[in-house]
């Protein structure tokens, strides 16, 4: 499922499927295993490996064409705690009509397909399911228009929600819904927002983005700004649950929060593009899992989106009508600083990955990483660094002579 398109004269470079096709079509199976070691990291002695799709969920997705990928990532026996095993799934998918489609239209058609994965999800018995950042939408605030695409946004208890509130009954799931929130309550001010829906189909609350990206293309600042929510950690019945918004991933004390506020999983619904960010996605994620000690599911959409007018960029390309390719490529990160087998590049697809979470608290007790901590030493850093008056730590060589 490779594309090709012409735009300003040139030939865009066919996608390749994956990274993990490309290794394991060249690579020989006995070196494969320790390059894989090497690169995606152990879980128990052994790399995360793709376990089968159940019958019922496979005929779906063979007849929506999307993708299913399944792993379990285990934890060791404990004499006085029984297994907590959770099956966590993430949700990666392109637009369903065109851009210049009437509104209600292109959400209709995303909310079809995504209703099909859900169905998948249900079908492979999953408990807690993410989708991308702004489901429901093309990403299309980095054109900086207004109009129409204001219009996509929802109060929380929308359209959007009551959908998802009667899936999360449907499977007894808890879903995490990323939209573009419209607050009817202050202003009708639109936010970058995730709702948390139990498995009753209650809306447990809700988070928003924390940091907006002002790089390039992506200058979300003129649609939503950052939140004022801190960093909410949800209790459900699988487990504790948080939500860090796409570009707040580049940000270390984001991730840090939601673990010292007892996060076990952490979502990382995004939308980014090959070129961009593509060699950090595969590192960022597991370095928080591992030092923060809890799951992280990283989602990112996929395809690429055209859209009707041109628009200018901050990084000084021509005019353009589309960001570029949105890489999918969508994993999970375990504790143990393992990861599963990421999703396709170019295909919707389901992501699910069954984890025992007595992981996150295990490696706490291997690393220390809490215990060695310096947090009374970081706050006081902190806290002088915001001082307009701070001056930095640097010590001098005296040898060094001044201009």
């Amino acid at each position: 499922m490779q594309e090709s398109s012409r735009m300003e004269g040139t030939v865009k470079p066919k996608q390749i499927e994956s990274v993990e096709s490309i290794l394991e079509k060249y690579i020989p199976e006995d070196e494969l295993k320790e390059v894989k070691r090497i690169l995606f990291g152990q879980n128990r002695g052994t790399s995360v490996s793709v376990q089968p799709v159940n019958q019922e969920a496979t005929d779906i997705a063979n007849a929506n064409n999307f993708q299913v990928l399944f792993s379990k990532i285990l934890a060791e026996k404990e004499q006085l705690r029984q297994p907590r095993i959770v099956r966590i799934g993430i949700i990666q998918n392109s637009i369903g009509a065109p851009t210049n489609a009437p509104i209600h239209d292109q959400y209709m058609a995303i909310q079809n397909k995504i209703e099909k994965m859900i169905d998948a999800a249900g079908a492979m018995g999953v408990n807690v399911l993410c989708l991308q950042e702004t489901w429901h939408m093309p990403f299309a605030f980095c054109t900086r228009e207004r109009y129409p695409w204001v219009e996509f946004a929802q109060p929380v208890t929308g359209e959007a929600t009551q959908f998802i509130q009667r899936m999360a009954r449907k499977y007894n799931m808890v879903i995490v819904s990323p939209m573009l929130e419209r607050d009817e309550v202050h202003g009708s001010t639109i936010h970058n927002t995730a709702v948390v829906v139990g498995n009753n189909g209650n809306i447990i609350g809700k988070s928003r983005k924390n940091h907006i990206p002002r790089t390039g293309d992506f200058n979300e600042s003129t649609y939503y700004m950052e939140s004022t929510l801190g960093h909410p950690v949800f209790e459900t019945v699988f487990g504790k649950i948080g939500i860090n918004i796409c570009y707040g991933r580049h940000h270390n004390l984001n991730w840090l929060a939601y673990g010292l506020n007892g996060s076990e999983i952490v979502f990382n619904p995004s939308a980014t593009v090959t070129g961009l960010s593509e060699p950090m996605w595969g590192v960022e994620a597991r370095n928080a899992a591992m030092t923060n000690n809890y799951f992280v599911g990283s989602i990112n959409r996929v395809g690429t989106e055209h859209f009707p007018n041109e628009f200018t960029s901050g990084d000084g390309k021509p005019a353009h009508k589309d960001f570029g390719h949105f890489y999918g490529s969508s994993y999970f990160s375990s504790p143990d600083n393992c990861r599963s087998p990421g999703l396709s590049r170019v295909q919707d697809g389901l992501n699910i990955a069954e984890v025992d979470l007595n992981l996150c608290q295990q490696v706490k007790d291997k690393w220390n990483f809490q215990m060695t901590a310096r947090y009374e030493m970081y706050a006081k850093f902190l806290t002088d660094y915001i001082d307009p008056n701070y001056q930095p730590q640097i010590v001098r060589d005296p040898s060094i002579k001044k201009n």
